[in-house]
């Protein structure tokens, strides 16, 4: 069994008019630079993920943050600057399509890993270090050490994102108010959190319709609903086996297949989600939730905050609450947070003539100031900690923003006020008033207990760029078929299905980095 898964001119204004619905990312670039010669080094364009929220009317490269940017970059430095929108969807397997034809826009960027290394390896981006170093003093400044990670040979290739806040990966939620009905404690671990979901299945606290103890979705693009869980059954993790098995990688690692088992017990017991596997969307898993029906699910760490403010908007009596239950075999809990890096901001090798250009608009979205204008629009609010606030959809829609100004934000997204509890909390408690300033220091506070971040490098592994992207489905793939099937099958499709991920490179993949470990040659830096 196997499961698979929007210028300025009016000539311009008039050809979007007249021109077909949908029109292509290759259109748009071909109309961004109608005004300006493609090879003056003072002309850039400037990738933006297109997720189909800009206001009617407006696109990536014409809205209301996309001009003040223009206008900027033009008074300081003399740069005309364009955006083309990439579908956010399957951004990745576009820039590496539109890199290979050369049509790609001068910065791109990427949170893959296995796309850094194609390019690089591939020598499809250019080298930074000298227009880095002669216009980079934001960037050095303010983003820090973490550009370690864009480098390749010795060079700088990529400029890296700072991340904000520094958030778990993924966040545990369960119906508080159920446990309260059920005479039960909130879980702090798995035994806690078993007796809970059992006696929701029993007992249907919230008297629903379809009660679902633990809800799941399909997704193969993460492994958020399961590798909490699972990870918690891998003990004694020393540095080198973090490296080897980080990321979705710990689904194979020793002990793993016992939470895969357990997983496997309660979904037969029907405790998750039935058929969650055919959610690929996530479309079922997030009715689920937002109609009341789940007592527990995992999800990233911030999403959940749309399900609740549903669920309360219906009934303020629902109380859902963050936890940490997936306890390791010591007590504590390995809370796998985002590093500070994030993403690969990237010139392609054809538009190496731009790269001082590029790196003085990269350098100025670096300042924090600039980046607090760009992330939060320059028509933001700050709360009374000083935090600024996001907009609501249809106040950004209404003043001409994209839904996500934030896609605009490209090299900058820490801000002084992430580093202060009352800060983080204020913007929270003053963006979403669903819930009380308790409860959101209640998240903090789960939030950075028993922090853990996998050990990275900027070496790129020949294997992962061969194998990584085909595998890292089908790591997800492995643990959604051993959860779902009959019991007394686990253990032959366990063998099974790990055959097939030898199949597609992942014994090659663990080696690899088992060698790159223990050469010495690199500096492994956990942060």
């Amino acid at each position: 069994m196997r499961i698979f898964s929007r210028t300025i001119s009016t000539i311009l204004t008039i050809t979007l008019l007249f021109s077909c619905a949908g029109c292509s990312i290759f259109e748009e670039k071909e109309n961004a630079t109608s005004d300006y010669a493609m090879d003056d080094e003072n002309y850039i364009t400037c990738m933006v993920w297109d997720r189909g929220n800009f206001p009617e009317g407006y696109s990536a490269d014409d809205n209301a943050l996309a001009n003040w940017i223009r206008a900027k970059v033009k008074e300081e430095y003399g740069i005309n600057l364009h955006f083309i929108s990439v579908d956010r969807s399957t951004s990745d397997s576009t820039i590496k399509k539109m890199v290979d034809e050369g049509t790609a826009p001068d910065i791109i960027f990427t949170y893959s890993s296995s796309v850094f290394g194609y390019m690089t390896k591939q020598g499809k981006v250019a080298d930074l270090t000298e227009s880095l170093e002669k216009y980079g003093d934001n960037i050095k400044e303010y983003i820090g050490d973490i550009q370690y990670m864009g480098s390749y040979n010795d060079l700088q290739v990529a400029v890296m994102k700072r991340r904000g806040f520094k958030s778990p990966r993924h966040m545990a939620y369960i119906r508080r108010d159920w446990c309260d009905m059920l005479g039960l404690p909130v879980p702090t671990n798995k035994k806690e959190l078993i007796d809970y979901l059992y006696a929701v299945k029993e007992n249907n606290p919230g008297e629903v319709d379809g009660v679902i103890p633990w809800a799941m979705g399909g997704d193969v693009n993460s492994e958020r609903f399961y590798q909490g869980f699972v990870g918690s059954y891998v003990n004694n993790l020393s540095d080198r086996d973090a490296y080897i098995y980080s990321e979705r990688y710990m689904v194979v690692a020793d002990g793993a297949v016992d939470g895969l088992r357990e997983l496997n017990r309660l979904y037969n017991d029907g405790i998750i989600s039935l058929d969650f596997t055919a959610d690929k969307d996530n479309s079922a898993y997030v009715k689920d939730v937002t109609e009341g029906k789940a007592g527990f699910f995992v999800d990233d760490a911030m999403s959940p905050f749309t399900y609740i403010s549903e669920l309360k908007a219906k009934d303020s009596s629902v109380r859902v609450d963050p936890v940490l239950c997936f306890d390791l075999q010591d007590g504590g809990y390995r809370n796998v947070a985002e590093p500070d890096y994030g993403m690969y901001v990237m010139v392609p090798a054809i538009s190496k003539n731009k790269t001082d250009a590029a790196i003085k608009y990269l350098n100025w979205l670096a300042d924090p100031e600039i980046a607090e204008m760009v992330n939060y629009t320059p028509d933001h609010k700050n709360t009374k900690a000083g935090a600024p606030m996001a907009m609501a959809k249809d106040e950004l829609y209404a003043m001409g923003y994209s839904g996500n100004p934030d896609d605009y934000c490209i090299v900058n997204g820490h801000f002084s006020f992430v580093d202060r509890k009352d800060g983080q909390v204020s913007t929270w408690v003053e963006n979403c008033p669903w819930e009380s300033q308790e409860w959101f220091n209640h998240l903090y506070d789960l939030c950075v207990e028993d922090q853990f971040t996998f050990p990275s490098t900027s070496m790129v592994l020949d294997t992962e760029v061969k194998y990584s992207v085909e595998l890292d489905t089908a790591l997800v793939e492995y643990a959604y078929n051993l959860i779902c099937c009959p019991s007394v099958d686990f253990d032959n499709l366990q063998k099974d299905e790990y055959e097939h991920l030898k199949s597609l490179g992942l014994e090659e993949v663990l080696e690899e980095r088992g060698r790159v470990f223990d050469s010495g040659a690199i500096k492994v830096k956990a942060e």
